[in-house]
């Protein structure tokens, strides 16, 4: 089913629409080796932990699959990531990684570049050379979260590379975060046979956390400043970023924010009792009790097909026969609060931000990716925070011929992102190039300088309480201002 057709189907706020994030296509299911003997590379640095050799094109450098955390299998499923070790030799940073587990959910709105596998925990970082030889104080920084409904997702697809970005002298990083049973599965309630069972069950969020940390510790070494770090996540991703933002966790990781439809958070819906009778009915399915003494243990030596089931986006639209084996990430009284009633209280990030959705994001005009945005910019301002907000009208040439009307959820990722050629290859009109290039030199001006404007001039203004004023990506290409 496309996308399209299921958020027609499901329209109304909640969980079931928040599934339909983004989607990719086939995977497999091994993991490539993390280093190799021989293996063809263009440029090689030295790290604190260790030489990476990566590659480079046009005017960007590469380094892909570099390990942030320990591989959360065997023992070390569902629990907090571990620091990555030193590795020894040369690690071979010329290629993706394995993303996360999951099931494929069929669309071609991201697709996977490569196999999946529990052996997940690695990110990617694009830099541009022109900086690097001319070595350049610390440039600013952009990390990108995917989105995928917390059950699907992903950082090897190709519209989500970083190289154009960093063409415009940003050091890029992505990386991947567990997904579905593998990153939300509280496991307090079992008994563990004198395995340690971990206080958090938000493991996903966990390995955000991790891998902003890295970049933290080791972005200097590849010619970022970790002082200029801007977030920008999509859906599940701009979800990810409301957390962030209130978690008390976060520290000083990041300066600015970007969400782009990430609704208002978490979902109330998303309890840690949701979660903790979720777990113990997927539990039992398995055959496992919950007050077996060695039921922790047996959880993790299942294989991970046995974890992963049949759980990806479809599945939480049709959900199968039985009770609900599955969770999302939750508010647990540590890492995780509902966004919203921390932004009432002030305690959060006060960080510029940019916040918006698409025109015919899910739910329509009065669904909750809009009214969500335009809620949660209307705290932030009351907080004098630095808000910029968005719509995202523009629809590609090829979609309009298809009869699409309004931009649908994700369709402006390629925009900002400036990959609307790798999206729409050869399908790519001379609008959408304008659209795209509109899109992007915003998003790059903002991560630049905490105002998305321009050559410096006030034609995003702030959005505040007495002027709400929102920038339109509109239909033919351009943009428009509007401030009722």
């Amino acid at each position: 089913m496309s996308a399209t057709r299921i958020k027609k189907k499901f329209s109304g706020p909640g969980w079931l629409a928040l599934a339909l994030l983004l989607s990719h296509g086939t995977a497999r299911s091994t993991s490539p080796a993390r280093e190799a003997v021989h293996f063809s590379h263009d440029v090689k640095i030295s790290t604190a932990l260790g030489e990476i050799a990566g590659t480079e094109r046009d005017g960007v450098e590469a380094f892909k699959g570099i390990p942030f955390a320990q591989p959360p299998i065997g023992a070390l499923r569902w629990a907090a990531p571990q620091p990555a070790s030193r590795w020894a030799g040369v690690l071979d940073a010329t290629h993706f990684r394995s993303d996360c587990m999951q099931k494929p959910f069929p669309s071609d709105a991201a697709p996977l570049g490569g196999p999946v596998s529990e052996d997940c925990l690695y990110l990617n970082i694009w830099r541009p050379v022109s900086a690097v030889k001319t070595q350049s104080p610390g440039l600013p920084v952009m990390v990108w979260i995917y989105g995928g409904g917390f059950v699907n997702g992903g950082s090897s697809p190709a519209v989500y590379s970083g190289a154009p970005i960093a063409k415009q002298g940003v050091v890029v990083v992505s990386f991947n975060y567990r997904l579905g049973r593998f990153g939300t599965f509280d496991t307090g309630s079992f008994r563990s046979g004198g395995m340690k069972s971990e206080k958090s069950a938000n493991y996903g969020f966990e390995d955000q956390l991790a891998a902003l940390r890295w970049v933290k510790g080791h972005i200097a070494e590849f010619g970022g400043d970790p002082q200029r770090v801007t977030v920008v996540g999509e859906s599940a991703g701009g979800v990810s970023v409301h957390m962030l933002l209130t978690s008390p966790n976060a520290g000083d990781l990041f300066s600015q924010a970007v969400i782009q439809s990430g609704a208002e958070g978490v979902m109330r819906g998303a309890t840690s009792d949701a979660a903790r009778s979720e777990a113990k009915a997927f539990a039992q399915a398995q055959g496992i009790l919950p007050d077996d003494p060695n039921a922790l243990a047996k959880l993790k030596a299942l294989p991970a097909s046995a974890i992963l089931g049949d759980l990806n986006m479809m599945a939480l639209f049709y959900p199968p026969a039985g009770p609900k084996t599955f969770s999302s990430p939750f508010p647990d009284g540590e890492l995780i609060a509902p966004a919203l009633d921390v932004y009432k209280t002030g305690a959060f990030r006060h960080i510029p931000m940019m916040i918006g959705a698409t025109s015919a994001d899910l739910g329509g005009q009065k669904g909750f990716m809009i009214a969500g945005a335009e809620r949660v910019a209307s705290l932030l301002s009351r907080e004098n925070v630095p808000v910029y907000k968005y719509k995202f009208s523009y629809v590609s040439s090829s979609s309009e011929a298809a009869g699409v009307h309004g931009a649908a959820h994700a369709t402006d990722i390629p925009f900002f992102m400036g990959t609307a050629e790798t999206r729409y290859g050869t399908a790519t009109s001379q609008r959408d190039r304008k659209a795209a290039a509109e899109a992007n030199i915003r998003l790059v001006n903002f991560i630049k300088t905490g105002n998305p404007s321009a050559d410096g001039a006030d034609e995003w203004p702030r959005y505040t309480s007495s002027a709400p004023c929102v920038l339109d990506f509109t239909t033919d290409g351009s943009r428009h201002v509007s401030c009722r």
